[in-house]
């Protein structure tokens, strides 16, 4: 890394560091790693600071990294827990891709869009709330929800992927709503 490409990841991290950790206060991480995974995806993102095109938005990079992260420590088996509940994060997940061209300030934000998915989740419908429990929270696989629900599999998938679509686009109307105040 040249002079000048430290100096301009230095600013980055400058520019980036208080969105980066809202962001993944926003994916369901535990407050206590939030810091250490802000940190690991900057390490990442300093180490592969030559694959960046300069073109485009660091930023969504950045989060790309983090999200990525987050993805990785779902994965693994660790010793320490750092994600607060894995069926929340499940749904985080699944709707953070739109995150991606988000404001950069987001302490407030990972709040607020955490407040309007809990409000998003109460306003549906009995039997859609019956449905993201079985699979979010207690872990049915399609098949099951399928047996329990009079379903096929390829059906719950589809009603799952529609679920959390619905929701994004709630918490984007609730978070629209609340920033225009």
């Amino acid at each position: 890394m040249t002079p000048v490409e430290r100096e301009q990841f230095i600013e980055h991290v400058r520019e980036y560091h208080a969105g980066l950790r809202g962001f993944v206060r926003s994916l369901g991480v535990d407050p206590l790693w939030v810091d250490d995974v802000a940190q690991e995806a900057f390490i990442v993102a300093y180490n592969r600071f030559d694959e960046f095109d300069q073109s485009r938005d660091f930023g969504a990079w950045l989060r790309g990294i983090a999200r990525n992260l987050v993805i990785n420590e779902r994965r693994k088996d660790a010793r320490r827990k750092r994600i607060l509940s894995d069926n929340l994060t499940d749904v985080l997940l699944a709707s953070s891709s739109a995150m991606d061209e988000a404001p950069e300030e987001m302490g407030d934000y990972a709040q607020a869009r955490l407040t309007a998915l809990r409000e998003c989740v109460q306003a549906l419908p009995e039997r859609s709330l019956r449905l993201l429990r079985s699979r979010y929270e207690e872990e049915h696989s399609a098949q099951d929800i399928a047996e329990e629900f009079e379903m096929k599999p390829p059906a719950v998938r589809k009603s799952l992927e529609r679920l959390r679509s619905a929701l994004r686009e709630c918490m984007e109307q609730r978070l629209a709503v609340a920033t225009a105040h």
